[in-house]
Formats: C-alpha cells, structure tokens, sequence
C-alpha cells in the first residue's frame, strides 16, 4: 500500500513538473483572420475631419472582420506581388511589428498569412501603457522595431526610421477608426523595461508606441 501511495505522489510529482513547463502559448491558437474589405469606407476628407483621440473605451471586443480590416489598414499587404504595404517604411525594411494585446492573451500580427500568431497567453493590456483605461479596453496594439532589420545603418537613422515608420502606421490607424467609428489614442507613455520582460522581447526589440482601439464608451 504504502508503495502504491508512494508510486501515485512520483507520478503526480512528474505531471505537476511537465505541465509547469508547458509553454504558455499553448494555451493560444493561431488566429485566421478574414480578407479585408477594402470597398467600404467613408471619404477621405470626411475621414480626416473626424480624426481625433479619445480615452473613453467600450469594453466590447471588436467583430473578426472589423478586426481583420483594422490590422490590414495599420500595415497590411495591398501589393502582394510585392510584398508593399498599406504604410511606407525607410528603404522598405518594413522593421515594424504589431502586436496585439486583448483579454486572452497576446498576439502578432502576421500580414503575408492574414493571421495572428499567438505569443503568450496572458492578459498583459495593463502593462502597455501608464493609464487607467488600458486594461479595460478591448485591444492595445504596441508597435514593436526588429533593429535586426535595420543592420547597416546608424543608431541615429535607426531611431530616426523606426519612430518614423510607426507614425505612419499609428496615423493609417487613426483614419481608419475615423472611418469606422471605433476610439483610439496612440500613447508613449509606457513603462518598456517592463513590457519588453513581459512580452520577452530581444535586445535588438524597441518598443516605441502603443495605441488603444475599441468602441467609444457611451454615455
């Protein structure tokens, strides 16, 4: 009896071990992402009259295609027999990652696959930026600089493209948010070293900007 007890503690011992070393992402599927929808819209001057920020957020998730067209406007592929995106970037590197934070864990965006890639199974939308309405809103997109891609150039001109490159994005964002009537705010206001550690980014992986998206808070 008492090695029965003994053999059942072992192999309950052996589990605990192995689940515990079980990737979090595991716990995360890779996401499809609808093809976005690229004849709607309202116009373009209407569109920048009605760009602005906002801190109010619903906590409504946002539809998949809502989403889809969301991402492929941030900087989705609109050439794809070469590889151009929906936003320009220095020498075409295309050195900006987006990485998507929501209640069920965090996610990158994958533009050639209409996917997102699951990174880790965590709520983290709290540790994307120093304000309160963070961790409520549906979705924080933090845009992340591979400075791998970049080799060659100075760190001056790295800094320079990448900070440059994610306006580009942030502001393709904003229209279409504008054109949708969903809320944001680009922020950077962030505590990095925190998130870089919770995102368990590389050393050569800046985070420059975050930038909250949801549906406006009614009254």
């Amino acid at each position: 009896m008492k090695y029965i007890i003994f053999s059942f503690m072992v192999s309950l011992a052996a589990l605990t071990v192995l689940y515990a070393s079980v990737p979090a992402t595991e716990a995360l599927k890779p996401v499809a992402l609808m093809k976005p929808q690229t004849d709607g819209g309202k116009p373009l001057m209407q569109v920048l009259k009605d760009r602005s920020s906002s801190r109010s957020f619903s906590s409504a998730k946002l539809p998949p295609q809502v989403l889809s067209n969301l991402l492929w406007a941030a900087f989705g592929i609109n050439r794809p027999d070469s590889g151009g995106r929906t936003a320009p970037s220095a020498k075409n590197l295309q050195e900006i990652d987006i990485y998507i934070a929501m209640e069920d864990g965090l996610y990158l965006y994958d533009a050639r696959n209409y996917a997102l890639i699951p990174v880790l199974a965590e709520d983290i939308r709290a540790l994307t930026g120093l304000q309160s309405f963070v961790k409520d809103a549906p979705m924080n997109l933090v845009y992340i600089a591979d400075l791998a891609r970049l080799s060659g150039l100075s760190e001056e001109d790295k800094v320079l493209y990448s900070a440059a490159d994610t306006g580009f994005i942030s502001e393709n964002v904003y229209l279409f948010c504008a054109s949708e009537g969903l809320a944001t705010v680009v922020r950077g206001s962030i505590d990095r070293k925190a998130l870089a550690v919770a995102m368990k980014l590389r050393p050569d992986q800046k985070i420059i900007l975050a930038q909250t998206v949801g549906y406006p808070k009614k009254p």
